[in-house]
């Protein structure tokens, strides 16, 4: 897991088409964080528990997974993370109504104190 953490951790800073790659001047600044998923179970978007639950959605050849911690940051109910997990997967926010697959996970969350 350590060399899969490394690799990882870099090509994030390095390679993530989604942000600009981390630069030098940057590096003392950074936090680094880490979430190890536990397995994915199917299930009913009534069985999701905020807190608890991370997502991932899938519908029409599309996925999209977010951290538990998500939905706990942004003071999310169960509905709206449901929503955002659909929009995260480039889905309409109402997919997990009508046929997308939920699926649920706990996560082990670590990371560097900031400060």
């Amino acid at each position: 897991m350590v060399e899969t953490v490394r690799t990882m951790a870099v090509l994030a800073a390095t390679r993530d088409p989604r942000f600009t790659c981390v630069t030098v001047g940057e590096l003392a600044g950074l936090v680094i964080e880490v979430s190890v998923l536990g397995p994915l179970k199917a299930c009913e978007p009534s069985e999701v528990t905020v807190g608890r639950d991370g997502l991932m959605i899938e519908g029409a050849g599309k996925r999209g997974l977010l951290l538990p911690q998500v939905a706990v940051e942004r003071g999310w109910e169960r509905e709206e993370f449901l929503s955002a997990t659909c929009d995260k997967a480039g889905l309409p926010r109402s997919a997990w109504r009508t046929g997308a697959r939920v699926f649920r996970f706990e996560a082990f969350h670590f990371g560097e104190d900031e400060g």
